[in-house]
């Protein structure tokens, strides 16, 4: 049978089933389709979404001087954000599930971009608390929101390069947001306006132009997709049922006894671990790498930062491809988390700076690639009932990490002068999460090995 004779309305998938060969062309040909039309307008989403999230810690080289903050203030503020952040996550996907993808995620960005845009008004830590919250809640629900948006349109055999791919965006603008953010620190006095409140500024509207565009881009399912043709939906739609028949099965329990049980807290536990690493990339890269590299400017402290944030992407997609091609995860999870924990060990005792740059390259391509498989995962182990809030939950939990991690490296750095010991928490934590994974109920996606 040809492809053009399944388009057949007289064909059906049960009754005349296509060759495989010819199957796995045709549906290839539309995931190829699906990743080109959402995944290059996700990851610029991502792209804003994070650099609003991240731009503290570049803000915070002049900021903290211009406030009079000590680190562990400075910490503190970032975690308001994850407090505020964790506390709306699941309510913000509940929203997400109920009224659509295009309406919710056009009105965080608009909301957060303009929060993120006002942080330029911080006169002392009172203020900056406030607004860093603001900020928190406005954007809590955008990554457990499109991970649970990408299992709409990607079957688990082929989320991880999906993942990968969207995921990206988190040290692409590390690394862009490094060079760019020191540049733009150079504007310091320009009409008025310190370099961090040029920061803020000029990476926060442009999530409110973007929110906009949203409104007429995304569809909140593949049927609603105008862009794909009637055989491609029809091929979507059967490639997704498939799939659903090998998520655990709802139990009769409540949503609520399900996101409570064993399976769903060590998920969460498992990312609280890798979150750390996550946080403290996103938050102390430019101090770290200051810390190690003397009296460098802040466009060279910039650079230096962007370095591990390229090794990063290139890690994430050929780590995420190598996945999906062995239709394997656990491992794939485990093995880049304790590279990353090797990774701030060297940072923290090596002495040598170019080792310790290493060292933060290792830390960060392990941390990110681990992330983009993780999130492969958790929803084969939910029902499809549980599967909004669960994400969410699993999300919140291990966003907890990122609460914590800015006030106690932050603390650790005022009380020893140094962040080796943050370093070494966070190390000890990644092992941790690696053995709690290996005891995670990983099994091996039920679709075809990809090309």
């Amino acid at each position: 049978m040809t492809i053009a004779q399944a388009a057949s309305p007289a064909t059906s998938a049960t009754t005349a089933p296509v060759p495989d060969a010819a199957t796995l062309q045709l549906e290839q040909q539309v995931m190829r389709k699906v990743s080109r039309h959402l995944l290059g307008f996700l990851f610029l989403l991502f792209v804003f979404s994070f650099l609003d999230r991240i731009n503290i810690g570049f803000a915070g080289l002049t900021m903290m001087q211009d406030l009079g903050l000590s680190g562990t203030q400075f910490g503190f503020a970032t975690t308001l954000f994850y407090i505020a952040y964790i506390a709306c996550s699941i309510p913000s996907n509940i929203v997400l599930a109920r009224i659509g993808a295009r309406k919710w995620i056009g009105s965080m960005m608009i909301a957060w971009g303009l929060a993120s845009t006002a942080t330029l008004f911080a006169s002392g830590p009172a203020s900056l608390y406030a607004l860093r919250f603001l900020v928190g809640v406005t954007e809590a629900g955008f990554l457990p929101g499109m991970l649970l948006y990408l299992t709409y349109w990607f079957p688990s055999a082929y989320r991880a390069r999906a993942n990968a791919l969207f995921m990206i965006a988190m040290p692409v603008t590390a690394a862009i947001g490094s060079a760019l953010s020191g540049l733009i620190l150079g504007l310091d006095g320009h009409w008025g306006l310190k370099g961090w409140q040029w920061l803020f500024l000029l990476e926060g509207m442009p999530s409110v132009l973007l929110g906009l565009a949203v409104y007429g881009y995304l569809d909140d399912s593949p049927a609603k997709a105008s862009w794909l043709g009637k055989l491609e939906r029809q091929v979507l739609a059967r490639m997704l049922a498939a799939e659903q028949k090998t998520v655990a099965p709802r139990q009769n329990t409540s949503v609520l006894a399900e996101m409570c049980s064993p399976t769903v807290l060590k998920f969460g536990v498992a990312y609280f671990c890798l979150v750390n690493t996550l946080a403290m990339v996103a938050v102390w890269t430019p101090l770290i790498v200051k810390s190690f590299s003397g009296d460098a400017s802040n466009t060279k402290i910039g650079l230096l930062a962007a370095i591990p944030q390229v090794c990063t992407v290139i890690g994430m997609i050929a780590w995420g491809r190598r996945s999906d091609r062995l239709q394997e995860r656990r491992w794939h999870i485990v093995w880049p988390m304790l590279l990353s924990a090797l990774g701030w060990l060297l940072t923290a005792y090596a002495g040598n700076p170019v080792v310790q740059l290493l060292g933060v390259c290792m830390a960060s391509t392990g941390a990110y690639t681990a992330m983009s498989v993780f999130w492969t995962t958790p929803d084969r182990a939910l029902s499809l009932g549980a599967r909004a809030i669960g994400i969410a939950v699993i999300n919140a939990t291990g966003n907890i990490g990122s609460a914590l991690n800015p006030v106690v490296v932050g603390w650790l750095k005022d009380f020893t002068h140094s962040f080796a010991t943050g370093l070494l928490y966070a190390s000890v934590l990644l092992v941790a999460g690696a053995a709690i994974v290996l005891t995670l109920p990983i099994a091996r996606s039920a679709g075809k090995e990809q090309s």
